[in-house]
């Protein structure tokens, strides 16, 4: 499964079989978190069987069930902080679809475990990932239409057209897709509308965009 089926297949799911990860797949997935925390300066930690995390009201109340594994989104504070974790984090979750695994973002619908992970001085949590064997695939999210979304002049590209799929196709907090992508030459922004955890989509949609751009194809204009 290449990166582009990953995106189309990939659904959050919140239900999960009581069926622990193996040696060889938790082994990869570090290897994986080991060159995102290498790239990025993060400090992302896997944590297995551990069911604590979403053992409350809220959790159930958000219909999680069967989360004993889950990916914790840390780094030292930032402004790009948020954002960051969005890119890599979705960078592991298209990882973990590529190795038959399931996963959600969960933002708030969880406890932090004491001595689960580790938070140095001047970091923070982020965010987690559930991640693990789903009961089902999840369902698709409604999308809003490319010309929603877009800010472009004359004839489009193709592979704006292709990257602007992809990030529609992306997990957004409470699916809002509150995002704008501005195309002048081969120069592409993207900006973060109001909401919550929109910082984080915006990550997680910038790593879709050039997945199906392709980066060969663009440049970013704030970066």
């Amino acid at each position: 499964m290449n990166l582009t089926e990953a995106i189309e297949k990939r659904h959050s799911v919140r239900q999960y079989l009581n069926k622990p990860l193996e040696n060889d797949v938790i082994a990869e997935i570090n290897n994986e978190i080991d060159r995102c925390n290498a790239e990025s300066g993060l400090h992302i930690q896997l944590v297995t069987n551990e069911p604590k995390a979403f053992d409350s009201f809220m959790a159930h109340y958000g219909k999680f069930s069967g989360v004993t594994n889950y990916i914790a989104m840390i780094g030292k504070k930032s402004p790009n902080l948020s954002e960051k974790c969005g890119y890599y984090g979705e960078r592991l979750v298209l990882k973990a679809q590529q190795m038959g695994l399931n996963t959600c973002w969960v933002a708030m619908t969880y406890s932090k475990v004491k001595n689960a992970f580790v938070i140095d001085k001047g970091e923070k949590l982020c965010v987690i990932i559930a991640v693990g064997y789903g009961k089902t695939q999840g369902v698709p999210h409604k999308s809003k239409s490319i010309d929603e979304v877009i800010k472009a002049e004359g004839q489009i590209p193709q592979w704006f057209k292709k990257g602007v799929e992809a990030a529609l196709l992306a997990p957004t907090a409470v699916n809002q897709q509150k995002f704008t992508f501005e195309l002048k030459g081969s120069s592409v922004s993207v900006k973060a509308g109001l909401g919550f955890y929109t910082n984080t989509d915006m990550g997680i949609v910038k790593y879709h965009f050039e997945i199906g751009a392709g980066k060969e194809n663009f440049k970013w204009a704030d970066r």
